[in-house]
């Protein structure tokens, strides 16, 4: 087994560049500059120059940061491999001032002092720090926590914000800063790196799609078995008969339905948000807060998966019931219960592996939407925000978690097989 698991390994990671590189190339036709977006900024904020030298200090700004962001050539397997970090960028680096210890793991990271501290609006004057004395009296100066305020209320008014104090390296030598050494980016709409983004939002879509997973099994796998069993009986027609309908009915079709009859008619639950606007509950009040808001959209999630995965139940164990060996388990004498949960389920268990370990690392990709229509912060609508934004280091950051997550969970499938079917050899 082990050699086997280290052959797909080596498998995962061919495809992991493959795929990646694919996306890469698809997303750089994307209409969006960050470079020049920087540099038009900075340029609108020189009130003092004329028409000519505003030109004349766009191209050079726009130059500057190419060479930051590592977009100065248009060769698409170089800048592929910057964003890996296997391929140097001739150029400084940047992080927002947050405190001392992270500003000087960065400085020293990046070739010490002296670093150059600015805003991106021009807000403040231009500083040149020298040592960590001007560091830590910088941090404690009045026009820094007024930036830092300014930037908090900014955010909360959901005004877009450059970051307001950067940290640059002024000796422009080459530096590898990819996703190999935990450069993930930073998200512009967001205003923080992404891998600060995403756990929140993965941690929602986790939240209702693992709920909503063991509530579909523990529904669809009994009520597939009893159908089966039970084949062509007014219970299995009647069963078959919604299945049918739920499996027709688009998704979104579904939550208006129960959003117009559980929140409009009934006012069970909110229409959307995860929490009650206003509240600071803390406790066990903010932990039923979050569930009386999460509540329907699981109840959605779930019933949107029940025919599908009960009509599959279904016919996996009509399959199974066939077999040779299920008619002598019944000729040995053994009972009903024993050959049913024992022999045939086990059998029909082998195409609904794929479905039940698939669904459960689905949980993490978030149902987009789902997501748009209650307003649930998860990854579905996270990935949809960054598209429409064009997010690019956030997209990225997405499809790297799904491609893993799609590598991963193929492993775990093939594994489970070689544990659920003897016949299968996962070691040869």
């Amino acid at each position: 087994m082990a050699k086997y698991i280290a052959k797909r390994l080596v498998y995962m990671v061919l495809v992991f560049f493959l795929l990646t590189f694919i996306l890469f190339n698809l997303y750089q036709l994307m209409p969006a500059n960050r470079a020049y977006t920087e540099a038009r900024t900075e340029i609108q904020s020189m009130k003092k120059l004329t028409a000519e030298e505003k030109e004349t200090k766009f191209d050079e700004l726009y130059l500057k940061y190419r060479r930051r962001f590592g977009t100065d050539t248009d060769n698409n397997i170089v800048l592929y491999l910057r964003w890996l970090g296997l391929f140097p960028i001739s150029s400084a680096r940047y992080q927002i001032v947050r405190d001392f210890d992270a500003s000087m793991a960065f400085i020293n990271q990046t070739g010490g002092f002296p670093v150059d501290v600015k805003t991106s609006d021009s807000m403040f004057p231009f500083k040149t720090l020298h040592n960590e004395q001007e560091l830590t009296d910088f941090l404690a100066s009045e026009e820094y926590q007024a930036s830092r305020a300014l930037l908090a209320t900014e955010k909360e008014s959901n005004v877009r914000m450059k970051n307001l104090y950067i940290l640059e390296e002024t000796n422009s030598k080459p530096v590898f800063a990819g996703i190999f050494q935990g450069e993930f980016g930073f998200s512009y709409e967001h205003m923080q790196p992404v891998v600060e983004v995403v756990p929140v939002h993965m941690r929602n879509s986790f939240l209702i799609g693992l709920i909503s997973e063991i509530a579909v099994l523990g529904v669809t796998i009994p009520l597939g078995i009893k159908c089966a069993v039970k084949k062509n009986s007014r219970f299995d027609r009647f069963t078959q008969f919604f299945t049918l309908i739920g499996f027709s009915t688009p998704s979104f079709i579904t939550y208006i339905v129960f959003i117009v009859f559980f929140c409009s008619i009934l006012g069970w639950f909110p229409v959307s948000g995860m929490k009650s606007p206003g509240a600071n509950y803390t406790g066990w009040q903010n932990v039923l807060d979050v569930l009386h808001h999460v509540t329907l959209p699981t109840i959605c999630l779930t019933f949107g998966s029940l025919a599908g995965i009960t009509r599959i139940t279904r016919a996996s164990m009509i399959d199974a019931l066939n077999l040779d060996c299920i008619r002598t388990a019944r000729a040995k004498g053994l009972s009903e219960k024993v050959v049913i949960y024992s022999h045939a389920w086990r059998n029909a268990l082998i195409p609904m592996v794929s479905i039940i370990v698939g669904g459960f690392f689905g949980t993490i990709s978030g149902a987009m939407i789902l997501e748009q229509m209650f307003g649930f912060k998860g990854m579905g609508l996270l990935f949809l925000h960054a598209t429409r934004t064009a997010d690019y280091d956030m997209i990225m950051f997405l499809e790297v978690i799904y491609t893993f997550l799609g590598l991963f969970s193929n492993l775990v499938i093939d594994l489970c097989y070689g544990i659920v079917d003897p016949r299968v050899r996962i070691s040869k």
